[in-house]
């Protein structure tokens, strides 16, 4: 009798045990929040917005975006790093968040490694190098090559960031000595850069997109692994002379650390489908960005560890040091 009882008892904590890792799973119903820790308007808003009414309506659930700006993102980042791993909570960053804060912020209150479950990429834009049109330089080999005694400068959104990152990073691959003057924030130092205050500029490409077309400002190089097909009269860095330079904004969706891998594995399902449907691809395409996701989780926790190598690598040979 005894013996027969415990197998019963065994069999009804097997069932409860099943039921609540389902029930993880199934507690994502209702809202879910996408995180983005920078301001409505900027490329990180503006990728979150697009994909998340897609993955709404593929999940039957609304992804609803909430911004955190501040701390170049890192509010955000804490705040999804300490949230329940319920699936209820998600963030979308990129690399200047993921890949080169842990290099230059002290103290940095986040591990994107440890303290986030990833889903994957979902999108992607070349970052442009660009001058004034006054600037006689024609090409980036020009351009780098007379920097060496012309004392060139070139803008940055700020300090740290992917956009400075990757004017250290031309000057490493090609050999320049362009001048790095930082800005808060990239309309500043668009605005400068067309007014002709600073000789050239580094920047995603949507936010120069419209000046690039009008004139106001010449595109010399892409730093993506190919043309940009918004661009694509633009050579590469590569094709250009700057080695094997490769410097993109891509944008990644995460989860709470701990968050079940069924969910996780959904999410990661559901948001690569959202990204690459054709709605979404034209809306992406309106601001200069393309769709970028990878074939599972694991292949995009190796592109992310591969990215953290690369830059903590820029960092440590241009000796790059943030003021706090």
């Amino acid at each position: 009798m005894r013996t027969r009882l415990n197998r019963l008892f065994l069999a009804v904590s097997t069932c409860l045990i099943s039921l609540s890792a389902a029930s993880a799973v199934a507690q994502s119903t209702g809202p879910i929040k996408l995180m983005v820790g920078f301001a409505a308007g900027g490329s990180n808003d503006i990728v979150a917005r697009i994909v998340a009414k897609k993955a709404g309506e593929l999940l039957g659930e609304p992804v609803v975006v909430q911004n955190q700006p501040g701390a170049n993102g890192a509010i955000a980042a804490e705040a999804v790093a300490k949230a329940a791993p319920d699936g209820k909570t998600l963030f979308i960053a990129s690399p200047s968040v993921l890949a080169i804060a842990p290099h230059v912020t002290p103290s940095l209150p986040y591990n994107p490694l440890p303290d986030f479950e990833g889903i994957g990429s979902v999108a992607v834009n070349a970052q442009v190098i660009a001058v004034n049109p006054e600037v006689k330089a024609k090409t980036l080999q020009e351009f780098v090559e007379a920097s060496k005694t012309s004392g060139y400068t070139m803008a940055s959104a700020g300090n740290g960031g992917l956009s400075h990152l990757t004017i250290e990073l031309l000057n490493l691959k090609a050999g320049g000595e362009l001048v790095h003057v930082p800005y808060r924030g990239g309309a500043l130092a668009t605005n400068d850069a067309v007014a002709g205050h600073v000789n050239g500029i580094v920047m995603d490409l949507p936010p120069l997109k419209s000046f690039i077309e009008s004139g106001r400002i010449r595109a010399l190089a892409v730093t993506s692994q190919e043309r940009s097909s918004f661009l694509p009269d633009v050579p590469t860095a590569i094709e250009s002379g700057a080695g094997d330079m490769v410097a993109v904004n891509w944008f990644a969706i995460l989860a709470p650390k701990g968050t079940p891998s069924e969910l996780a594995d959904k999410y990661h399902d559901v948001f690569s489908r959202a990204a690459r449907d054709p709605e979404v691809v034209a809306s992406l395409a309106n601001s200069g960005i393309e769709p970028m996701t990878q074939a599972s989780r694991a292949e995009f926790e190796a592109f992310l560890k591969g990215e953290l190598e690369k830059w903590g690598n820029v960092v440590k040979t241009a000796n790059v040091t943030v003021s706090k």
